[in-house]
């Protein structure tokens, strides 16, 4: 049934219209706001796959037709692989929706967010998430919404709410939050070293506005939401119900059997490393099957279903310890970092590196200077333009002890590297201060939680390395959560793998030692509270002061040279109307240029500024008065030394610039008359000359006989004064008497 409504939130009309679209899908709607028009399905599998777990899959498609372009390649005019943006915007849908979920659902879950129509003005990433709650929401699949989302921003003293692009760059900082007015569930958060009190009075206005979002979708259910479909939660036969009731009761004494084994393995010494870790899981699995071999009271299926706690299990028991002992698995205090290592210079040739552990979690991240024409070029929906530094993080499988194969970068590769590129973009110096294109590349060699914050670090130490003049150096911690149904919790600084369980959370805060420059939070679950917030943001700023300091020991400011190795620019500024000169007829020029003194680039940008980019400075230097000498201004008086490149009955044309001539009449060739412009130069002669003129029509005079320097021999005099009156001279009249 087609249903609109409609309500105003900060000071923006919504509007939600449901049952027009894609009416085969469990839950559908669009959400529009000005001219953005974004749709959300949600669907679910009739049958379930046998697995273990619950199979959630989020998508989010941005189409060119929604912004009115045609994709920029000449031969494939399809959208493909989704750009960097779609992805991140699909895993900002689906960290904020995920833990709102049942576990228990084994069926396939699939919400798509579709934009349709993009206005330039409203963002559809935060409406997409909106649009995403509402087709979960009244659909029947089991979710325990809604959540609304909310964008926040600051300019001066003037707070807004849902601002525009133009609005986003001026502000201190961009936060998005989604939850309710109680709880705050997910979080991405870009700033310009914004204090922990003025980020949390952003998270308290921008909570005020989520419950006019969740208000409208209560009550669009109302109206014309389904019933929940309950049955995918429980068993449908007798026999799977026996067997759920027979697992309850394995569950109950594989904890009670494996609980003390787990202790003496891991908490009667600091266990400070994944590989331990597992290796006691093994243990654990090993002694299962040892103690409960097939027998009259465990069969295999038992054993089985036994291992399969193990994982889980050891996450919720170091979570229960911490919140009873304060006792994490490690031997850490709650507020205790783990040992650091921050070290430079780890790699000759590269252009800067720097390596940094946290733990075992262990990152090397090296920095490749580039020139300004080597930028990304952007051809999304939203986005269209060029970029000037990259951040890549790499993932690969080693780092977790494990043999898969390599398929590229994963979602969370491009989230983890688009989290780290944030922390440090707004640090970096301008084009105009520093005219390079910047990238860096983390690998990530081991991991035991955070490599993300790891490479946030590791990333400011290579850009100072390589001589970068960032404005501030960065560094990034991940902050946990030890929780449980009753209330109780604790916040954790530093956390590693084994502490990110049910009723904990990943907040990862990155910044100087005046502020934040950006956060990113996801939980397991239902959402955070203030009083959460404002501890993890005190705690992290702690933490992240004696990150900074350790990383000062390795270097405390960018270096005031480049590497060896890095190229050289050199930045020309000329006239726009002479930069056809330096391209010359297709690129003709230009390429000679690059060709003949050997630079890697010349870079030209329609303001007249250009580029010359060189690993050898004398090669640059050449380029340089090249391109100066084709874009000066000659004037009357000046004198050069040029090639004589063409030869007329009444003079001879001179190069004197590259790419300008000029024109020495027979009469300027030498100190006498000259019958014959081949007695006094040749093709390819070096001469000097002078600018006596330049005429209305820019044409340039020259003369050679009051220029110094040239050379000329009696044989010259001797061979122009028995040569005929030239053709272009009259004869001497006779007189008539």
């Amino acid at each position: 049934m087609h249903k609109e409504f409609s309500a105003t939130i900060a000071g923006k009309e919504i509007t939600i219209e449901t049952g027009k679209f894609a009416q085969a899908a469990n839950g559908q709607c669009t959400v529009r706001c000005g001219e953005t028009v974004v749709m959300a399905t949600a669907v679910m599998s009739s049958n379930t796959r046998g697995l273990n777990y619950f199979p959630l899959m989020v998508d989010y498609e941005e189409k060119l037709y929604a912004a009115g372009r045609i994709k920029g390649s000449r031969f494939i005019k399809r959208e493909g692989r989704p750009t960097d943006e779609a992805v991140l915007t699909g895993r900002f849908i689906d960290r904020a929706i995920r833990p709102l979920f049942d576990m228990r659902i084994k069926n396939d879950v699939q919400v798509i967010v579709t934009a349709l129509a993009f206005d330039g003005e409203n963002d559809p990433d935060i409406l997409g998430l909106i649009a995403a709650s509402c087709a979960l929401h009244i659909s029947d699949i089991p979710w325990n919404g809604p959540i609304g989302a909310i964008r926040t921003a600051k300019i001066n003293d003037t707070w807004i709410a849902n601002p525009s692009y133009e609005q986003r760059q001026k502000s201190e900082f961009d936060l998005d939050i989604a939850g309710t007015s109680e709880k705050i569930i997910m979080i991405e958060a870009r700033a310009d070293e914004a204090t922990e009190d003025v980020m949390l009075e952003a998270f308290k206005r921008g909570a005020k506005e989520l419950g006019a979002i969740t208000d409208l979708l209560e009550s669009i259910k109302k109206e014309i939401g389904k019933e929940k479909n309950t049955t995918v939660l429980e068993p449908q036969t007798d026999e799977a119900r026996e067997t759920l009731v027979r697992q309850e009761k394995i569950k109950t004494k594989a904890i009670e059997f494996l609980r003390p084994i787990f202790h003496e393995l891991c908490f009667t010494s600091p266990t400070t490393s994944k590989t331990a870790i597992n290796a006691a899981k093994k243990e654990l699995a090993k002694r299962l099957d040892e103690s409960w071999g097939p027998n009259e009271d465990y069969t295999d299926d038992d054993i089985k279903f036994a291992k399969n706690l193990i994982y889980n299990f050891t996450q919720d028991e170091a979570s229960r310890n911490i919140l009873e002992n304060d006792h994490r698995i490690d031997g850490r205090k709650i507020t205790e970092i783990r040992t650091l290592v921050s070290e430079v210079a780890q790699l000759p040739r590269v252009h800067g590196t720097g390596h940094f552990m946290r733990g075992t979690t262990q990152v090397l991240s090296i920095c490749t200077l580039g020139a300004p024409g080597d930028k990304q070029t952007l051809d999304g929906m939203e986005t269209v333009g060029e970029k000037r530094y990259m951040h890549h993080y790499n993932f690969p499988p080693y780092s977790v002890g494990e043999a898969k194969p390599l398929r590229g970068a994963s979602r969370r590769d491009i989230g983890h590297g688009a989290l780290a590129e944030k922390a440090i973009e707004r640090m970096l110096p301008s084009a105009e201060e520093f005219p390079y294109t910047i990238r860096v590349v983390s690998e990530v060699f081991n991991s035991n939680g955070s490599s993300s914050m790891a490479s946030t670090c590791g990333s400011t130490l290579a850009l100072m390395d390589a001589g970068v003049p960032i404005k501030t150096p960065i560094a990034g911690i991940a902050m946990g959560l030890a929780s449980n149904d009753k209330g109780d919790w604790k916040v954790l600084t530093d956390l590693q793998d084994i502490e990110d369980g049910k009723g904990g959370m990943d907040f990862k805060i990155t910044g100087s030692r005046e502020g934040i420059t950006a956060i990113q939070m996801d939980t397991k679950t239902e959402g955070i509270t203030m009083e959460i917030i404002k501890q993890t943001l005190s705690q992290a700023k702690d933490a992240r002061i004696q990150i900074l300091d350790v990383m000062a020991e390795a270097i405390a400011e960018p270096r005031a040279e480049l590497s060896p190795h890095a190229p050289r620019i050199i930045t020309i500024e000329i006239h726009p109307d002479k930069i056809r000169d330096v391209i010359g007829p297709g690129g003709k020029m230009i390429n000679e240029i690059i060709e003949t003194t050997a630079v890697d680039a010349i870079d030209i940008e329609q303001s007249g500024h250009i580029f010359i980019t060189s690993k050898s400075a004398k090669s640059a230097e050449k380029a340089r008065e090249w391109i100066h000498n084709l874009t000066r201004d000659i004037e009357v008086g000046e004198t050069f030394k040029g090639k004589v490149v063409r030869l007329m009955d009444f003079g001879a044309f001179v190069e004197i610039l590259p790419g300008k001539d000029g024109m020495v009449h027979v009469s300027e060739l030498a100190p006498w008359r000259v019958a014959k412009v081949g007695d006094i130069v040749k093709l390819d002669d070096e001469v000097n000359v002078k600018v006596i003129e330049i005429d209305d029509m820019g044409r340039i005079n020259l003369s050679m006989k009051k220029a110094e320097g040239n050379v000329y021999t009696n044989e010259m005099k001797e061979k122009a004064q028995k040569q005929p009156p030239r053709s272009d001279q009259r004869p001497p009249r006779r007189s008539r008497s």
